[in-house]
């Protein structure tokens, strides 16, 4: 028997979090220009470094946007689970920008440390923009946040963010400094700070959709607790052939053979047996979809001896 949660709860998180992505690329695009201009006229580094930071997190956000219409799909033939992993795949591009522009930003920054004279960067203007940028991202960051913890396509977003926010501050800080001592080095010093940040962002990324897409059991579950809550179960006698996996973030499956006795099944007790199965995932392991499989005694016993 298969169980099935809150299909209409599902669809308004989608909807939610569909809007607060249109809210945040519209934030984001605006002062990514401002941010582009910005770099140009004072000639600094982070604010480069930044402004290809903010690209990214443009692409990314449109890459999450359009992976979230994606998997709002219906499930088909073809796709029994429907393509809510197409959420995955967008936050595997996500990681992977991130990592190209956290390599870029670092060895431009290596180079301009190596080459001082080159720079001629103006504090006022990078000043300015980093201020702005600093107030894009805490409105792109309360509009994200809401769907952070429902999603990996929406951690990704927010975590690209999240890692704007800190370069803004590292702007602003190197700004201030070159105001202040004349101390141009400080742009770059500021844009490899923005690399650092940027690097183990994008590696937790990257290991969230390995995890999903190797289908080890989500990190907030246990088996051993779930495969204890079965076997309290009245009538049950053991649980085999359990798997639990996750066809996204906040979507686990799980499946098992369970054993129970044979007064059970011949009093027809299973539908009501399956209906507390399917209550116990859904209300104790928020799971999404799980499948049983009841088997009798003398059936488990024969099943132990085929695989052997």
């Amino acid at each position: 028997m298969t169980h099935d949660k809150h299909a209409g709860h599902d669809h308004a998180a989608g909807v939610t979090n569909r809007t607060r992505l249109v809210v945040a690329i519209a934030i984001v695009a605006v002062f990514l220009v401002v941010e582009v201009v910005g770099a140009v006229l004072s000639d600094s580094l982070a604010l480069l470094a930044d402004a290809g930071h903010m690209l990214s997190d443009l692409f990314g956000l449109t890459v999450a946007l359009v992976a979230l219409l994606i998997a709002a799909r219906p499930a088909t033939d073809r796709q029994t689970f429907g393509y809510q992993r197409a959420e995955v795949f967008g936050a595997l591009i996500n990681g992977v920008i991130l990592t190209v522009v956290a390599i870029f930003v670092a060895v431009e920054g290596v180079g301009r440390l190596l080459r001082p004279d080159d720079a001629e960067v103006l504090g006022t203007p990078m000043l300015v923009v980093a201020v702005i940028g600093l107030g894009a991202n805490v409105a792109s960051m309360l509009v994200l946040r809401g769907g952070s913890d429902q999603s990996i396509g929406m951690r990704g977003a927010y975590l690209e963010v999240l890692g704007d926010f800190f370069g803004s501050v590292t702007a602003i800080v190197a700004a201030l400094a070159i105001l202040l001592t004349g101390f141009v080095q400080a742009d770059a010093i500021a844009s490899l700070v923005i690399a650092a940040l940027i690097a183990p962002r994008a590696f937790m990324l990257l290991r969230d959709v390995v995890h999903v897409l190797s289908e080890s059991v989500p990190r907030n579950m246990d088996v051993e607790t779930i495969r204890e809550h079965i076997l309290g179960t009245p009538g049950v006698v053991d649980v085999h052939d359990v798997h639990v996996w996750a066809i996204t973030s906040g979507a686990p499956v799980f499946s098992a053979h369970v054993v129970v006795t044979k007064e059970l099944f011949e009093s027809g007790g299973t539908g009501a047996l399956l209906d507390e199965l399917g209550g116990c995932l859904s209300g104790h392991f928020d799971v999404a979809h799980s499948t049983f499989q009841l088997e009798p005694t003398e059936h488990a016993d024969h099943e132990e001896q085929h695989h052997r």
